[in-house]
């Protein structure tokens, strides 16, 4: 035995919908913590997106698109201060992955998701946790 296993400080940020990923969302949210997926690719409800800051879980849009207006900004979105995503190895995913996560090894990715998909279920499953 060599002692407490430790598991990381930082929540997860979780997609509360399906679609498609947008610079617009990653651009928003890159404050709040570092992204798993690039730009365009697919996402479900409860699939792990990045890593929060802070210590909880975070739901998040991260498929939110800009409004389309018929006026010109001054200031064009620039999708270059966009910092790149980490790719995770399986190791990493695993290491990463807490109690109520798994790892989804497909023959194209490696994807880190919640045990319940549902944010409503999962809320449930969690106020019935805190409960006990």
């Amino acid at each position: 035995m060599g002692g407490p296993i430790e598991y990381r400080t930082n929540g997860s940020m979780i997609a509360d919908r399906a679609g498609v990923v947008t610079p617009f969302a990653m651009i928003n949210l890159q404050e709040r913590g570092s992204f798993f997926v690039k730009p365009t690719s697919e996402v479900y409800e409860g699939m792990i997106v990045g890593e929060n800051s802070r210590a909880d879980d975070m739901d998040v849009n991260i498929t939110k698109e800009k409004k389309l207006t018929n006026m010109r900004a001054a200031s064009s979105d620039t999708f270059e201060n966009l910092t790149p995503p980490r790719d995770l190895t399986l190791e990493e995913s695993l290491e990463f992955a807490r109690e109520d996560e798994c790892v989804e090894v497909t023959p194209d990715s490696i994807r880190i998701r919640k045990v319940i998909l549902d944010t409503n279920e999962r809320a449930k499953a969690n106020r019935a946790r805190a409960k006990v």
